[in-house]
């Protein structure tokens, strides 16, 4: 019999299938709650919640450390199911790293549909999430699962911080580099798996990588703005860090790194509609030189999965691929500009 190949079970896969930036902006407009003077009381201090799409909400409780909290699910990016309970773990726990957080706790999300997929399937998915929380030093306490149509999985996540070193979407300042600590090219090369069952392990490998040492180094560094590249791209991430700081960007396309055969299943095609969404919503805000082809801005977007972490400021062993510019000095607005 041919093996199941679970990514043949969902429509999207991984951080691709995410709902389009500007859709989901739209729907959370106006929802507000627990954040303000004149919202809901709460015991907690809200440090960080809804208004600029940081990775993680932040609460100060009574003995004044900030708790974080976040949820992230999605459907088979890989075909083996332990690989993608590694990749979704990982993803999931790395929300807390880019708010420079510790995750203490982690309870699983799934979804399965049990008439289609054996559970012995679901069993790898969650062996494989445990095996990446075990090795962040973070307790999987429980969980929540439905009969669904589409295989389903991930984490929602509890963690800590400093509320003084916390790292933020709203907190980049201009004249600083720009640090990625991850390679790009994820969201191409999966969705060449999907198409075609090729697999890159070196796609694996940066997707099962823990955030947690980039994390360390950038709080010990003193950075105070990141955030993860995940479904948004680089360039929807860059766009949403530097319209909440009111700032601006440039990236050296030169300096970005890419795994292995990205540009290879780029230009056989293999583009997840995610990616050229992600494009599309950061153009009317996109100053590209002439010599950026749209291959290479498609690339820029790319919708990863369990990417690293872009972080205004230098992180040791990260590479530097840009720099943040004064607001108006790429042209109106919150520009990004490439080249």
């Amino acid at each position: 019999m041919e093996p199941l190949r679970l990514t043949q079970f969902a429509r999207g896969g991984g951080c691709a299938c995410k709902i389009p930036a500007g859709e989901l902006e739209d729907l959370v407009a106006g929802l507000r709650g627990g954040h303000g003077h004149d919202t809901v009381a709460s015991t907690a201090d809200v440090l960080v919640g809804l208004d600029d799409g940081d990775d993680a909400a932040a609460v100060r409780i009574e003995s004044g450390v900030a708790v974080l909290s976040t949820a992230d699910f999605f459907t088979p990016v890989v075909d083996d199911a332990y690989d993608w309970g590694r990749i979704a773990a990982a993803n999931a726990l790395s929300d807390v790293y880019a708010m420079g957080g510790v995750p203490v706790m982690a309870i699983n999300l799934v979804g399965w549909p049990r008439e289609r997929l054996p559970m012995e399937l679901l069993r790898e998915v969650l062996r494989g999430g445990l095996d990446v929380a075990t090795e962040a030093g973070c307790p999987v306490l429980g969980g929540h699962s439905i009969d669904g149509p589409e295989p389903i999985y991930g984490m929602a996540v509890t963690g800590t911080a400093d509320p003084e070193r916390l790292l933020c979407n709203d907190a980049a300042e201009p004249g600083l580099p720009i640090s990625l600590t991850k390679p790009l090219g994820l969201g191409i090369l999966n969705n060449r798996h999907k198409a075609t069952g090729e697999r890159s392990d070196e796609a694996v490998s940066v997707m099962t990588t823990l955030n947690r040492d980039a994390s360390r180094a950038a709080v010990a560094a003193g950075v105070r703005a990141a955030t993860d590249v995940t479904g948004f791209g680089l360039l929807g991430h860059l766009f949403k860090m530097g319209r909440a700081s009111g700032v601006a960007a440039r990236v050296d396309p030169s300096a970005v790194p890419y795994v292995d055969g990205a540009r290879e299943a780029l230009a056989a095609g293999h583009v997840p509609g995610g990616s050229r969404r992600n494009l599309d919503w950061v153009r009317p805000h996109l100053r590209a030189a002439g010599s950026v082809t749209e291959e290479e801005l498609i690339l820029l977007a790319d919708a990863q999965t369990s990417g690293g972490l872009l972080v205004v400021g230098e992180v040791p062993g990260a590479p530097v691929v840009g720099e943040t510019v004064r607001a108006g000095s790429l042209g109106e607005g919150v520009v990004v500009g490439v080249g």
